[in-house]
């Protein structure tokens, strides 16, 4: 059990069937009155994010969110593979427990698959990933604006903005929670 009192960030608990953790927290101790605990919490499952006041003495059951390395193997129609690294077993995993971040991802990349009493949702990829550029438009000499980027389509399909001397097959470094070019890269 957690009680309001002692919430900090990132602490995970039940309330009302949902798995909350908290994001922001501020004591408050109002000159008249009791005091009471102000936090932002998101729902782990939803992903809704909503404000909340508790009162320091409530107590709730502590949610144990399992986030376990699992390697990316394939998709097939709306269910994507991930392979276990200790049982070698092919987890199935829903098209909509991804999230939109998950466009940076290729076969055999190692995410973190969430799951809560045995219930997969969610899957965290890599913070920063080596992609390829496959297509995109020649950069021309003598085009040294700064902070000038075109489109660019990677490996995976995702499309990202890179500055105007990046060209087809190099490798960049994309970072996921993002989505933005970090600098170019050596590949595999």
């Amino acid at each position: 059990m957690v009680s309001a009192g002692d919430f900090r960030n990132g602490v995970t608990f039940e309330m009302d069937g949902n798995v909350l953790q908290i994001i922001e927290f501020q004591h408050v101790k109002p000159g008249k009155g009791a005091a009471f605990v102000r936090a932002k919490v998101k729902n782990v499952i939803t992903g809704s994010v909503i404000e909340r006041t508790f009162n320091p003495s409530e107590k709730f059951p502590t949610a144990f969110v399992e986030r376990k390395d699992m390697e990316y193997s394939y998709s097939d129609g709306g269910l994507y593979y991930f392979m276990d690294p200790e049982s070698y077993e092919l987890v199935p995993i829903n098209e909509s427990e991804l999230s939109d971040n998950f466009k940076f991802v290729k076969e055999n990349m190692t995410c973190k698959v969430l799951s809560y009493k045995g219930n997969v949702f969610g899957v965290e990829p890599p913070n920063f990933v080596d992609l390829q550029v496959t297509k995109t438009d020649p950069g021309f000499a003598g085009n040294t604006a700064t902070n000038t980027t075109k489109p660019a389509t990677l490996e995976t399909g995702a499309e990202v903005k890179v500055p105007l001397f990046i060209d087809e097959g190099e490798y960049i470094q994309i970072d996921t929670r993002t989505g933005e070019y970090l600098g170019r890269s050596k590949g595999e």
